[in-house]
């Protein structure tokens, strides 16, 4: 099969003497329809030698599909799918099946051609926290995800094709994959939602969006303005359209008759770009996300006193003791089996510990969002699920809503209605179980991996609704961006049961501490890669081992005149309060002066606390 016309110009890349060389493998105008709804539609895909190439796009836009017909599980309706001869290809899975197989080495080794290194299967293996051993019935989602890792890679083809595959991988896994792609000599092709992950290891990016296929020669920190002035681009051209359509309809009413050939071709046009503006197809949009805020719960929210927990023989929690805030954002970090769901569950007191003390809050609504997704009924519809079998109204922030209106403000259809959440995409029941958790009043929200098969764009949105939510929020996730970007502090597993505090997200953590989250029993990656990939924070902020990051400048240098501030505002409103008739003219008012006073000190509290960790911290850099 031979490339022609345009894909062939835009699939090679330039040789050093300046002659052509065709894409390793090449996709083009690819058409694929499903149950009458088309899925691509003249998609594309070139992947030349030591590409690392980003595959973006919103839950459900065809980008797994697009990468199946690109490994060849999977026909399209038309196009080429061109593979260079004797180019090796290999494909990462979402669900790998090891069923076939006595063992994980088995499975592995099957993949090997006669001149692979057999040894390379035994090594990944055990980079990867398994024996090969194991036999494939007993293997939990993470060790099947981990051992798929292992057959793609044993193989070092010339290309790779990735679909989440850091799906189901604690942070030390994470990162030795991340460090391992990056010495590959294989092309690659990423689906991720993990954007610290795209942004260390991609250097192009294609865009599939509405069933075609865009693409960006830079990585993925490039990607966003792009996209944005992409679409912004294509909301003028809309804008243009119809005002030429207004036009157009303005002057058949209105215009004077002349010749008849002349007026038939005008109406034509205007048919035409009518059907112009029906056909096209726009971006899909974004969900909205509200939380329903509760009563205001006391400053100090939790309070644990050496809390310990252990299992059998093995302590997963010993001797914590912390405290969390009314507006605190806390994430707990640390290698899969460290205790993280563990340790959440006994500072919402759902776990009793061994020893120690707990004392929680006043006025206290917690909602929780578990991993597993344990509290959706798979075999109800959506509407039950989220009316919990009662009617057709939600009640969202106090006020009643019908439930097919809420449902489009996380993107389900109205004809999705009455569908199984059995049938739902992993996508879809993340979805789902933010809209349930979110229609409830609450002042602490604790997610278990939220970000789990969320599109990048709903991560955007998830994170801006934290920012926004008045109460307090608990975090597990593997997802250093998200942590990045949300938690405030940082609560890190440091081995044998013990629990560390860090301030700020999870890079600073790592400036602080001088590495990242280690393996449970040891280091998963390679000893002489350690201390980079550790580290596993963007490229200007990885200079030094002990370094003060932009953000805990920028906190160090604006936290005193904050701190001023919130005197004032508190000193104003103990003013207001030391009125003795206030309460009896205006109860009100004297009950909102009274929370604002009381917020704005537990502000004041924990904003002194990080400034004097900051400036502890910086003695201790300018020491060294």
């Amino acid at each position: 099969m031979v490339l022609t016309g345009n894909l062939w110009l835009n699939a090679c890349a330039i040789h050093s003497e300046g002659r052509f060389v065709p894409p390793l493998l090449a996709l083009k105008d690819i058409h694929l329809t499903f149950g009458g709804t088309p899925l691509l539609e003249g998609a594309e895909l070139a992947i030349n030698a030591r590409d690392r190439v980003s595959l973006i796009g919103r839950n459900g836009s065809g980008k797994s599909t697009l990468l199946k017909i690109a490994a060849g599980i999977v026909e399209s309706d038309r196009g080429e799918t061109v593979v260079q001869q004797g180019v090796s290809v290999s494909y990462l899975a979402q669900e790998p099946d090891l069923s076939a197989y006595p063992n994980v080495l088995a499975y592995v080794e099957s993949a090997f051609a006669e001149h692979d290194d057999p040894y390379r299967a035994r090594t990944l293996l055990n980079h990867l926290g398994l024996t090969g051993e194991e036999s494939p019935k007993s293997l939990s989602g993470g060790e099947a995800r981990r051992a798929a890792l292992a057959r793609v890679l044993a193989p070092q083809p010339d290309v790779l094709l990735l679909d989440e595959p850091t799906n189901h991988l604690d942070l030390p896994a994470i990162e030795w994959l991340e460090e391992e792609l990056r010495r590959s000599r294989s092309a690659l092709v990423l689906i991720s939602h993990d954007r610290r992950f795209l942004t260390n290891l991609g250097t192009a990016t294609v865009w599939l969006d509405r069933g075609q296929t865009r693409r960006l020669d830079q990585g993925f920190a490039a990607f966003e303005d792009w996209r944005d002035d992409l679409l912004a681009q294509e909301e003028l051209e809309r804008h243009k359209l119809d005002r030429k359509i207004v036009a157009e309809e303005h002057w058949i009413r209105h215009g004077v008759s002349g010749r008849r050939k002349r007026n038939v071709r005008r109406v034509a046009e205007l048919a035409g770009l009518r059907q112009e503006r029906r056909e096209g197809r726009r971006t899909v949009g974004t969900v909205e996300m509200v939380a329903s805020d509760a009563q205001m719960s006391s400053k100090l929210l939790m309070e644990a006193t050496g809390l310990s927990k252990s299992y059998g023989e093995r302590t997963v929690v010993r001797d914590v003791t912390l405290s969390v805030l009314r507006g605190d954002r806390v994430g707990i970090v640390g290698p899969n089996g460290a205790g993280k769901t563990t340790l959440l569950k006994l500072l919402t007191a759902q776990l009793a510990p061994d020893a120690g003390t707990l004392k929680l809050g006043t006025n206290l609504d917690i909602i929780t969002l578990d991993q597993r997704r344990e509290a959706l009924d798979v075999n109800g519809t959506l509407i039950q699920n989220l009316t919990r079998g009662h009617g057709d109204q939600v009640m969202v922030a106090g006020k009643p809503r019908h439930v097919v209106g809420y449902m489009k403000d996380f993107l389900f259809t109205p004809e999705q209605a009455n569908t199984p959440v059995s049938v739902l995409s992993g996508g879809e029941r993340g979805r789902l179980m933010l809209a349930r958790a979110l229609s409830q009043p609450s002042n602490v929200l604790v997610l278990d991996e939220p970000t789990n098969d969320l599109d990048l764009e709903t991560l955007d949105l998830l994170q801006e609704m934290l920012d926004d939510y008045a109460g307090t929020v608990l975090l597990v996730s593997h997802d250093r961006d998200f942590l990045d970007r949300v938690a405030t502090t940082i609560v890190a597993y440091e081995g044998d049961g013990r629990w560390q505090l860090y301030a700020g997200g999870y890079s600073d953590m790592v400036a602080q501490r001088g590495h990242g989250v280690m393996a449970l029993g040891g280091p998963v990656r390679p000893a002489a890669k350690a201390e980079k990939a550790e580290a596993a924070v963007p490229a200007e902020r990885a200079q030094a081992k002990r370094k003060f990051s932009f953000k805990q400048k920028h906190a160090l240098e604006s936290l005193p005149g904050r701190m001023d501030k919130l005197r004032k505002d508190i000193a104003a409103g103990n003013k207001k309060l030391a009125d003795p008739n206030l309460y009896a003219r205006d109860p009100k008012g004297f009950e909102a002066i009274s929370a604002s006073v009381h917020t704005a000190e537990a502000e004041l509290e924990a904003a002194e606390t990080e400034w004097l960790e900051l400036e502890i911290l910086k003695e201790e850099i300018e020491s060294d």
